[in-house]
């Protein structure tokens, strides 16, 4: 009997339906744990095709394809360390979250995900049967269990595998990131350390996924809940890690503890992440967007730079006779600063073509919000252009505040591919650009030091879409805005929740009914990243046509 068991984490990150690539990388961890005497290489949840697959993985071409990409490897990989690793299984009619032992050149052990999660982003019991509580498997001598996920945040998954003999648990995650999510897993999973008394292993993925991303924070607790390892969150990694029989059952060796980042960092980590992988994944290479001159577009501007380099970054200047010359110098200021290429595209003739074309429609009627809307439209249907032309992305730059209450125009300023602020909050956009003035870390390709001018965290905002206009003008102010939507949006309290908080009703009910009557602009919103439990998209599934109003 072995009294040392030497474990391979992958910390890594897939691509969506790319078997074959994903398949690859389970080779390349494979031949380093065997180099490293590895007994058993661990994968995360759904490897072999990626998660969350959604709808896809009802096609049983992709099921049939993945398997025999699993029994492929199973079969290379047979002289060496036992490989773990997730992917569908469709069995006797039934679709199965499975995770594989591959051992001996066979697949030998097949778990089943039990526990299905149906909330938030998860829509597994529409996708997937529940599978049996199942048992460990031998690796070398040692038996090891697999709650997958969900499973492990119950408490009779890993009970079953501790009562039918698992000395060791090892969890593949396919875990997406939001605010403060890791206090939650590490507290569950040290819930399952002190009711079985085995050491447990957390296993997840790294990555961006359309909007979410898998933050990684992999981690070995032993039992008592002890942290013997912790590996960095949204980088991939592969940790090899040594447990020792005691007389007290198997241990966790001390190993390398990462520190991990606050919770202002890690969110713009993650728009960070989201829009790399989102480029990367889909194939483009650059992007670009629109410059006002806002506090929110020299954010986005941030980001991308620091996701994908300078170099691969247009910003857009596109001025009317509203945009004041705060703006022009602003938007100059931070595309150098950036070190972007910079366009000056002016949308004054245009616009006259455009309201000279209207005005014998609009003869006699007062000017309002159509004309003011088709500045937006112009430079919407501008950047397409040259997104077009020039092969390049673009993006949105819309905070989690204009999105709720639809303080954006359509086939507008809502043109685009992706938006890295989709679920950041306006007065969280000022936090975040401050913070990034004072923050610089190795994953970011931009320049450190103060990259968005402090002008333009400090001036009132504004669309300039008009003279002398103000976001104030047509909203609360942003502080109250955002905590109301907090409530509303977020947590779900009521209109007399959030008066009972202070906030007066009429300016309550009011954002209500705008949030309401957005949701049709929400659903033809470009995707961004996921940054709470209530993003706009999976999170929060509204119907357009809505007549309810909270009557309290």
């Amino acid at each position: 009997m072995a009294d040392t068991f030497r474990l391979t984490l992958a910390q890594a990150n897939p691509v969506m339906g790319d078997l074959a690539g994903n398949a690859d990388k389970v080779r390349e961890i494979w031949a380093q744990a065997k180099a490293a005497g590895a007994d058993m290489v661990a994968f995360p949840e759904m490897f072999i095709v990626g998660y969350n697959a959604q709808d896809l993985i009802l096609k049983p071409a992709l099921q049939d394809a993945a398997l025999a990409e699993i029994e492929v490897l199973a079969r290379e990989c047979a002289e060496g360390p036992v490989v773990t690793v997730g992917g569908p299984l469709r069995e006797n009619g039934d679709l199965f979250n499975a995770y594989f032992v591959l051992k001996g050149g066979k697949i030998a052990h097949i778990q089943r995900k039990h526990h299905l999660p149906n909330y938030t982003v998860f829509d597994e019991k529409r996708l997937f049967a529940q599978g049996p509580m199942g048992g460990p498997y031998d690796v070398n001598g040692v038996r090891v269990g697999s709650p997958i996920c969900e499973d492990a945040w119950f408490e009779d998954v890993p009970e079953t595998l501790e009562e039918t003999g698992a000395e060791i648990l090892v969890v593949p995650n396919g875990s997406p990131y939001y605010r403060d999510k890791f206090d939650r897993r590490i507290n569950h999973m040290v819930a399952r350390v002190v009711e079985t008394g085995l050491p447990l292993v957390y296993l997840n993925m790294v990555g961006g996924q359309d909007d979410q991303v898998f933050d990684g924070g992999s981690f070995v607790l032993n039992p008592g809940g002890q942290l013997a390892m912790q590996l960095p969150v949204f980088d991939e990694a592969v940790a090899h890690i040594d447990f020792e029989r005691t007389a007290d059952g198997w241990r966790c060796q001390d190993a390398p503890k990462a520190v991990l980042p606050a919770g202002e960092e890690q969110d713009y980590r993650v728009c960070v992440e989201a829009l790399r992988d989102y480029m990367g994944k889909s194939g483009f290479k650059k992007v670009l967007l629109g410059l006002s001159g806002g506090i929110d577009s020299a954010l986005v501007a941030t980001i991308a730079v620091d996701a994908l380099g300078a170099e691969n970054v247009r910003c857009v200047m596109l001025p009317s006779e509203y945009t004041s010359q705060g703006s022009l110098d602003d938007a100059e200021d931070i595309a150098k600063r950036l070190g972007v290429h910079y366009d000056y595209v002016p949308i004054a003739e245009g616009r006259a073509a455009i309201t000279n074309t209207l005005a014998p429609l609009f003869a006699g009627m007062e000017e309002g919000l159509a004309e003011e809307n088709i500045q937006s439209r112009l430079r919407g249907l501008l950047l397409m252009a040259m997104s077009n032309k020039f092969g390049e992305m673009l993006l949105t730059t819309g905070n989690k505040s204009e999105v709720a209450v639809g303080y954006a125009t359509i086939y507008g300023d809502m043109a685009g591919g992706y938006n890295p602020i989709k679920d950041m909050y306006k007065t969280r956009v000022f936090e975040t650009s401050r913070w990034r003035n004072a923050v610089h870390r190795d994953w970011m390709m931009g320049p450190e030091g103060e990259v968005i001018p402090v002008n333009i965290i400090d001036k009132p905002p504004s669309a300039e879409l008009r003279p002398d206009q103000k976001d104030e003008d047509s909203l609360p102010p942003y502080d109250v805005l955002d905590a109301i939507l907090y409530m509303l949006v977020d947590e779900d309290k009521s209109v007399a929740d959030c008066v009972a908080a202070g906030y007066d009703r009429d300016t309550v009910k009011r954002v209500e009914h705008l949030v309401y009557i957005s949701e049709y602009k929400r659903f033809q919103s470009a995707p961004g990243a996921r940054l709470s439990k209530k993003a706009f998209w999976l999170d929060r599934r509204y119907p357009i046509v809505n007549r309810f109003r909270d009557p309290s």
